[in-house]
């Protein structure tokens, strides 16, 4: 391999590789390694005297992340997946004999931070009361060709790039390396979503796997990404949304079906968007939008409850409750209360006159469900920090939602703002076939319009919804956001393995 883009610590260790291997050590050898404990449940359950016998004999493996070279012996800092653990490697010790090459040669000069190894020994206790293992027999099972960005272990202090997000996001292997507290963050979200896996089947819902490649783009009004499939000759779609394919099973037969989905979005990004992201849908026959904000909140709550074990959580310098019942208020009383406009019974040239006295920004293509979105998103959204329903929508606003009961050019439609932010969005769910095409023909009018995030007519699903869907109520709730919420994020890149990033340039 060429050197020439190689940095100088990076062909000092491709020089160490060839001379591990010069000296009959496979730097890379198979993969079996009889570890039987971890860094973790030693220092938990470790115990001195008391129990050293039980860690006579232990074998683990990780990264080594600190080296203190002691002479004819030194102190290494191991770090594994639960965590680090101090080891003491005495050259006599590893080392068979006349032949120190081991220790002298692999370990002083071949061997460097970031590489993985493995080490069986026994547990004891510093001088200065350090739970450590004395080493006994050591293993070679990485070598680290690229060095970690570390330069200090003190306190509080860290290496600028390990804190830039650019890095942290595009390098998330380096970045849990590094900020290994960054694994508690997706242990969480991991958490979360068990919680809400072992809640929904509790309640006898179904998990199922709806179609991520669309012929149509439905469910959601946003912009898809648009692919081509070869063999059929015809344009495919990334799935906005999962929500008419799970309608298609209630209409089937299943009483309660969900799907944790991932969604792409050709659209913006910003603290609280990706275009791929992950939602949580479910549809519940017989039950109306009223059942379905009960239930919301017994989920939210059972979900701060596993992971803080209360259901007050802590985001930036605030405090949500998350304990039943929340506020509800409607969607027209709250442009009312943050604006002092009653926009009830306004038209799209009223709508559109309103949002130029308060300098919001309007396109020709917005009809008045944008209209009033604009409204609410620009001058409500911040203000509802504990968990709020905003409740009965305007008809315009809500293609696929059932029209409300009692009041006349209203859907019964939630979302609940928390943080001022959108996590989840519910309907009692529109289920005549007639009254459902009208819509989908006034959303085509407005794709003709020029908005791109109008929904598509989807003859299908038209057809299903012809063979009878049973009264339904449906929610999504957004994932990446709740995870934010109960881990205290303040990005949605944060709650994310691997964001999207640009393209590295060439050369970096």
């Amino acid at each position: 391999m060429s050197t020439q883009h190689l940095s100088e610590q990076e062909i000092i260790r491709r020089e160490k590789l060839q001379e591990l291997q010069k000296l009959g050590i496979d730097p890379y050898p198979a993969p079996l390694y009889p570890v039987n404990t971890t860094a973790a449940h030693i220092k938990a359950n470790y115990k001195g005297e008391e129990n050293k016998a039980d860690f006579a004999d232990v074998c683990l493996a990780g990264r080594i992340m600190s080296i203190r070279d002691m002479g004819k012996a030194s102190f290494a800092k191991l770090q594994d997946s639960s965590g680090s653990i101090q080891l003491y490697i005495k050259r006599d010790d590893i080392s068979s004999g006349d032949d120190k090459t081991l220790y002298d040669k692999i370990w002083k000069h071949l061997t460097d931070i970031g590489d993985i190894i493995g080490v069986k020994g026994y547990v004891f206790t510093t001088k200065t009361g350090e739970t450590s293992v004395h080493v006994t027999e050591l293993t070679f099972l990485t070598k680290s060709l690229k060095p970690l960005p570390i330069v200090k272990e003190k306190e509080g202090e860290t290496f600028d790039a390990v804190t830039d997000p650019e890095f942290r996001y595009r390098q998330r292997y380096v970045d849990l390396i590094i900020n290994p507290q960054v694994k508690d963050t997706f242990l969480k979200r991991s958490q979360l979503i068990n919680t809400i896996r072992d809640f929904l089947n509790a309640q006898g819902a179904l998990e199922v796997d709806t179609p991520v490649l669309q012929s149509i783009p439905g469910g959601a009004a946003a912009r898809p990404f648009v692919t081509h499939h070869n063999a059929l000759d015809v344009p495919f779609y990334l799935r906005i949304a999962n929500e008419l394919y799970l309608k298609r099973l209630i209409v089937g037969g299943f009483d309660w079906v969900y799907e944790f989905s991932r969604n792409f979005r050709n659209e913006g990004m910003d603290r609280t968007h990706n275009p791929e992201f992950t939602v949580l849908e479910w549809y519940t026959a017989y039950k109306d939008y009223f059942w379905m904000m009960e239930i919301t909140e017994q989920l939210f709550e059972k979900i701060a409850l596993a992971l803080h074990g209360t259901t007050t959580v802590k985001v930036g310098n605030k405090e949500i409750n998350f304990k039943a019942p929340f506020k509800r208020i409607s969607i027209y009383d709250a442009i009312k209360e943050h604006t002092g406009i009653d926009v009830s019974n306004l038209d799209e040239a009223g709508l559109r006159e309103v949002c130029k006295q308060l300098h919001i920004h309007t396109e020709a293509s917005m009809g008045k469900g944008k209209l009033i979105d604009e409204l609410f998103g620009s001058k409500c959204e911040e203000h509802y920090v504990q968990p709020t329903f905003i409740i009965d929508y305007p008809i315009e606003m809500s293609p696929l939602t059932k029209k409300h009961r009692s009041k006349a050019g209203l859907v019964e439609r939630f979302e609940l703002m928390v943080n001022g932010k959108e996590i989840a969005n519910a309907y009692s769910e529109l289920n005549d076939p007639i009254d459902q095409r009208e819509r989908f023909e006034e959303q085509a009018e407005l794709l003709k319009r020029g908005d791109d995030e109008a929904m598509y007519i989807d003859n299908d699903f038209l057809r299903a919804l012809e063979y009878g869907m049973p009264p339904t109520s449906g929610i999504g709730i957004g994932i990446d956001r709740l995870v934010m919420l109960m881990t205290n994020q303040p990005s949605i890149q944060d709650v994310l393995l691997f964001p999207q990033m640009r393209p590295e340039k060439t050369g970096e």
